[in-house]
């Protein structure tokens, strides 16, 4: 599937077709079953990506599998109030959990997501992986990104939790409520997207600006074309031999390392 259509699907089926389905659906299909559609449909879509469409199980897809269980799971808990707000921000508690569990124990889950990015199809060159995400300063990118993500997600879910215990007033089960539930969707669901891909963008940025500007500069051609896997074999020669592959980030790594991060979250 196309990544535009992909993006395009992501957006009308998580953000559209909850709040249409809860403002316009309550009448026809009655109140509870117009929020068990709202609440279910985007989890559903989520585990048909995952298990029919892409069919790629690593830390990001199965990341966001739980997340859609989770969220699945939790519409059978009715509950009003300051319980429903609770609920509707525990996808972000979810977050914050693994993202700033992972950075306390000292082992920053964005290690598995740049390995998982850059994906080393052998064992050799998982190894070589390896000791480049070792290296102190890229240690240092992957704790910096992991806690962006971490203190988003702690303040979206803030906010989410602040907006629902004051807007959705309405006792569960009700019209009134469905409605209520839609109007903060309509707000979350665009608002908190922004800092969410604002934090992301820039979490991925730094990491590969780090593992970028260890490797060795290209020789001659395209720097654009150069391949990793090659400049990675390059940085290993030097280091067998004594010599240092550090070097300053130019303009074209650091494109590269962007255009990386970019592609890692299905922005390119």
């Amino acid at each position: 599937m196309p990544k535009y259509l992909k993006l395009v699907l992501d957006i009308l089926i998580g953000a559209v077709v909850p709040v249409v389905i809860l403002k316009y659906g309550t009448a026809p299909l009655g109140t509870l079953p117009a929020y068990l559609a709202a609440a279910l449909i985007p989890v559903a879509w989520v585990l048909l990506d995952l298990f029919v469409i892409t069919r790629r199980f690593n830390f990001i897809t199965t990341y966001g599998g739980a997340g859609a269980i989770l969220r699945g799971a939790l519409a059978f808990w009715y509950v009003s109030g300051a319980m429903f707000a609770f609920k509707d921000s525990a996808s972000y508690l979810l977050a914050v959990i693994i993202f700033g569990g992972t950075l306390f124990v000292g082992k920053p889950v964005t290690r598995a997501i740049a390995l998982q990015g850059l994906a080393p199809d052998t064992p050799e060159r998982e190894k070589s992986m390896e000791r480049l995400l070792d290296e102190p300063t890229v240690i240092k990118k992957l704790r910096q990104a992991t806690l962006a993500i971490a203190l988003t997600n702690l303040g979206a879910g803030l906010f989410n939790y602040w907006i629902n215990f004051h807007m959705v007033k309405a006792q569960f089960g009700t019209p009134l409520f469905n409605d209520q539930v839609a109007n903060v969707n309509a707000i979350t669901r665009v608002v908190l997207v922004v800092p969410d891909m604002i934090a992301l963008f820039w979490a991925f940025s730094i990491m590969y600006k780090a593992i970028y500007a260890l490797l060795p500069a290209d020789e001659g051609g395209d720097p654009k074309d150069g391949d990793i896997w090659e400049l990675i074999a390059r940085r290993e020669d030097a280091l067998a031999m004594g010599k240092t592959a550090e070097g300053e980030l130019d303009a074209e790594t650091q494109a590269r390392a962007n255009r990386q991060a970019r592609e890692e979250f299905g922005l390119a």
